[in-house]
Formats: C-alpha cells, structure tokens, sequence
C-alpha cells in the first residue's frame, strides 16, 4: 500500500487561506467590534501580526524592494474608498460644501508637506528627496480608514460641517498629494537643483494632470449618471449585483480613463462620483450603491492590512528605530494639529470644531499607497528606514485616532 506524502505547502497557498479566513473576519468584525473601542484595522492587523510571525521567513518580498504588488493593492482600496466618499457629497456644487476644504487644502496640505518635510531632513536626517517625499505621503488623509469622522450616507442629511469638511478634504487631498510625490522622485532621479526640473514638473504635473484629471472626472460622472439613468429600471432596481456593477464602473471607468490621458485618476474618480451624485437624487440607488463600495472597502483593508502585517512581522523589526514613535507623534499631535489650525483662521467655526478638524487628519492606506508609489518610480536613500517611520505614523494613527474618534465626535459634534 503507497503512502501518500504530504509536501510543505506553499508560502503562496497559505497566503490564499488566509486572505479567505480574513475576508470572512472582515465581515463579522465591525459587528463584533460595535460596542468596543477597538476598531477593525486594529483587529486586523494583531490578528494578522500574531499568525505572520511565527513563519520562520517572509512570505513575501519586502515592500521597498518590491512595492508593485503593494501599490496596486492600495490603489484599489484607495480609488474604491474614494467612491463611497464621492456619493456622500450631497451639495457637490455648491461653494458652502467645500469651503472649509478649500482651506485645508490650499493652506494645511501644503503646510504640513513643507513642515513634515524639513522635520525630516533637519531632525531625522533623511536627503532632501526622501525627506520630500515623507512631506507628500504624511500629507494626505485617508478616506479608507476615517469611516467614524466622514459625513453622512447618502440617505441622511449633512449634520456637522467638520465630519464635511474632512470627507471632502480626504477625497481631494489623495489626489492632490501627487505633485508632491512626483516632486520627490524628481529630486531623487534628477537631483536638488530646481532648475533640472521644476518647469517640467509645474507645467505636467501640477496644472495639466491636476486640471485633466478633474474634467475627466466631470465628463465621466456626467455620462454614466445619463447613460444608467435613461435606461429602463429593472422590476428589482435596488438589485446588489446591479448596483455593485454600477459601483465599480464609476470608479473604474473615470480612472482608468484620466490614467490613460496620463492625469491623476484619483481625482478623477472622486469628482465622477460627486458629479454622479449631482445628477442622481434617488436614495435608493445612491444608498445601496456607498454601502457596496462601503463593503468592498472593508475587504480590501482587510487584505491590505494582512500584507502590512507580513512586513511588520519580519522587515519592520530590522528598519525599526525607537526614534521613530516620537516622530510620528510630532507628526500627529504638533504638524498636523497647528497645520490644520493655520488652515482655519477667521473661519467660522467654534474652537471644538476646528480642534476635531485639525487632529483627525487620518492616516493610512493613502500613505502608503504614495510611499510605495515613490519607491516603484525611483530609489531613495534610506528607503527602508523612511518605510518603517511612515508605517510606524500609520500605526499611530490607526490606534489614536480610531480609539477616539467616536467617542469624540460624539461629543464634540452634536448633531
């Protein structure tokens, strides 16, 4: 009688059963988790810490060494969350909606990327590109992973100004985060000298990308709310599948389209589906259409923070420094805290508000997403040290901000 052999499995097929295990837990969790200060991130990445690290060996490359598959993965969260956004804007073309927006943008964003930035280069000693490109990717805020200080679904009215005003500012500033990024790999590639690149880059990569981006955006969201709309509705409208096709073609769509155009899809994708709310009042589209973005969102958080996990678990403890814990809090609780109040000088909001704004600025998948960007595009010095520092401010991030922020909203932002 032959003995069947069992061989050692894959590093890749245990990844596989894993990602099935986690995507299951992503679907009980935020019901298991209701009523508990912990958030969802929090459990996935202990959960996923506590299995990855007693492999012997990585089961898979290093993020600055290979950041393709890590990118892309954030990208697709990034573009999704951007669409569940979007379809919360419920006045998108009204000046009221993005007044405090306007400000964090053109004021705080590039505050905090030039702070952060000579923090970098004259406190931890980075070079000048990688201290840039740590300004641009600590800059944006994370519409992924800020569920509990954005503004209402669809089908609820607007009932705090601030919980607007970061939802809008997360949607833009994940797009507006590109110039800054592309600034860094043109530093890093071309050198220090703006003369080597600066036309270029404001000309490309600030006026056209940023400008094209936006119309691609309009003309899509314009076009697919037309298109959908002026067809039959079917006897079951509010069918998911129907739905989450919908749902994935206007993120899809719009973004592949402004990357083709060589512009920045991201803002491509969060303007079509403001213009597709604009267009689209029925509740019940809108509400099921969030709620599957919502959904997936989840799932690929879930995924995302499995592989931040597998780097925490092996490459992290060698780049780690403990310097870097009080870096990320100057980061969170000084940098970003008065950028966003210099931001919000003579508007008029009470001090409450302007507060919650100014700290709740989250960060996470956005970050990473730009980091890995930058290391694909060029090579950094100090890339695993800059890798660890902004993924030791992620973790921060997810941990201060998501235990406090219901609590805190709750209290600060009575509706």
């Amino acid at each position: 009688m032959e003995i069947i052999r069992l061989s050692e499995p894959e590093a890749y097929d245990i990844i596989l059963l894993y990602l099935g295990f986690v995507i299951m837990v992503a679907a009980i969790f935020p019901r298991m988790l209701k009523n508990y200060l912990i958030t969802a991130p929090v459990a996935y990445l202990l959960l996923a810490v506590g299995v990855f690290i007693f492999f012997s060996e990585s089961p898979l490359p290093h993020l600055a060494e290979s950041p393709y598959l890590g990118k892309r993965l954030a990208e697709i969260g990034v573009i999704i969350s951007l669409t569940a956004a979007g379809l919360k804007i419920r006045n998108p073309l009204k000046w009221k909606t993005w007044r405090l927006a306007a400000r964090l943008l053109v004021i705080t964003m590039p505050l905090t990327i030039a702070l952060t930035a000579i923090f970098g280069w004259v406190m931890l000693g980075f070079a000048p590109a990688t201290a840039m490109l740590l300004g641009a990717v600590i800059a944006p805020t994370d519409p992924v992973l800020a569920s509990d200080v954005q503004t209402t679904p669809p089908s609820e009215d607007d009932v705090s100004s601030a919980r607007l005003g970061l939802t809008t500012e997360a949607g833009l500033n994940d797009g507006l985060a590109f110039p800054f990024t592309n600034m860094a790999i043109a530093m890093a590639v071309m050198g220090t000298d703006p003369g080597q690149w600066f036309s270029t880059w404001l000309y490309t990569d600030f006026f056209y990308k940023i400008t094209v981006g936006a119309l691609t955006g309009i003309v899509c969201g314009w076009v697919i709310a037309k298109i959908f709309f002026m067809c039959p509705r079917p006897i079951n409208h509010n069918s998911i599948i129907n739905v989450g096709l919908l749902s994935l073609a206007l993120t899809l769509i719009p973004y592949g389209l402004a990357e083709i155009v060589s512009s920045y899809g991201f803002i491509s994708v969060f303007v079509a589906a403001c213009v597709f709310r604009h267009q689209e009042s029925v509740n019940e589209y809108l509400t099921a259409m969030h709620d599957f973005s919502e959904q997936m969102e989840r799932v690929l958080v879930a995924v995302l923070f499995t592989f931040l996990a597998v780097y925490i678990s092996h490459g992290f403890v060698e780049d780690f420094h403990l310097t870097m814990i009080p870096a990320g809090l100057v980061m969170l609780f000084i940098i970003r805290p008065l950028s966003g109040m210099a931001g919000l000088v003579k508007v008029d909001l009470p001090a409450t508000k302007k507060a919650f704004i100014s700290f709740y600025g989250i960060r996470g998948i956005g970050s990473l997403y730009y980091l890995l960007y930058g290391f694909y595009h060029a090579s950094f010095d100090q890339a695993d040290s800059l890798l660890a520092l902004v993924v030791t401010v992620m973790i921060l991030s997810v941990i201060i901000h998501g235990l406090t922020a219901r609590q805190a909203a709750d209290k600060l932002l009575p509706a």
